[in-house]
């Protein structure tokens, strides 16, 4: 990586037709596997400048591109030749905190971000590009298996029996997931950036190819608060494309649930408690729906 000063900075976005003298720059911490820094100019802009291993900065870049027209995702200004670093608009606000109704916030992702989805009509995989699977259910699995790891004194060996027994019901098939689309693939609160209540931003992406319903379930199941069909009902009768009956949403939402709470046991053990009552709750939902009692 290039030795970061404010003149090479300035040089380096000048040198792609930004004009902007940078007079500020702070590098940023989180859960990248690259450098990310925060520039700000002299004219009151300001930017994120993301170093990275090339093949996922081109993907970064290939899914922002996209869906450029999305008003909750950062704008590429511009990307290095041999792709080691991009630099996008920075979005001012919160993440994680003044979140406001999740029900609210699930509606915005779902207007002006899954409904812009497109078909993946190239890719013979699934899951994440740079880690493809067969299957949908390959990647599903997977999920699974890194979550059974994390969860082995927290839930029982009958619950992740359980959840096998669902993906084995609901991902079998391939032809029966519908469209493939490309994801943003980490949907989460982690990555979503707030003002005065409000959605106005989603970074980060980890792109992948499968179902909308995905990254609707991701986000809906990464925070603990508002885990109720309710939301869950509110938010997906704006999906315009990809959405699925209620009975597989609330089965899909089960899985969803144990890998969050895998992985809320190494990230995030403050929530876990709400967790694990809330897999309590939607596991007897799915227990009604395999005895044909419905869930409501």
């Amino acid at each position: 990586m290039m030795e970061l000063t404010i003149e090479t900075v300035t040089h380096l976005l000048q040198k792609h037709q930004i004009k902007d003298e940078i007079v500020r720059i702070q590098k940023l911490s989180g859960t990248t596997s690259g450098f990310v820094f925060k520039l700000e100019s002299k004219q009151e802009s300001k930017f994120i400048l993301k170093f990275d291993d090339p093949n996922q900065i081109e993907l970064a870049k290939h899914l922002l591109d996209t869906y450029r027209d999305s008003i909750l995702l950062p704008k590429v200004l511009l990307i290095a030749e041999d792709n080691s670093y991009f630099v996008y608009t920075f979005i001012d606000g919160t993440t994680h905190v003044g979140r406001g109704q999740k029900r609210e916030w699930m509606k915005t992702l779902v207007k002006d971000l899954l409904n812009k989805y497109v078909k993946d009509t190239k890719t013979n995989t699934w899951g994440r590009i740079a880690y493809p699977r067969e299957t949908w259910k390959e990647f599903n699995e997977t999920s699974i298996e890194e979550a059974r790891m994390n969860l082995k004194n927290v839930l029982s060996i009958e619950d992740y029996n359980y959840v096998k027994f669902k993906t084995n019901q609901l991902f079998n098939d391939d032809s029966e997931q519908g469209n493939k689309y490309l994801l943003h693939g980490d949907t989460g609160v982690h990555n979503f950036v707030y003002n005065d209540s409000t959605l106005i931003g989603v970074i980060d992406p980890s792109p992948m190819v499968g179902p909308i319903i995905y990254d609707f379930l991701y986000a809906f199941c990464s925070s603990p608060d508002d885990i109720d069909s309710d939301t869950l009902f509110y938010a997906s009768e704006s999906l315009q494309q990809g959405n699925v009956e209620r009975t597989r949403l609330v089965e899909e939402t089960l899985i969803h649930l144990y890998c969050r709470t895998g992985l809320s046991v190494r990230h995030h053990p403050n929530d876990l408690t709400e967790y694990i009552k809330a897999w309590e709750h939607w596991k007897q939902m799915c227990k009604q729906i395999d005895e044909g009692k419905g869930f409501i």
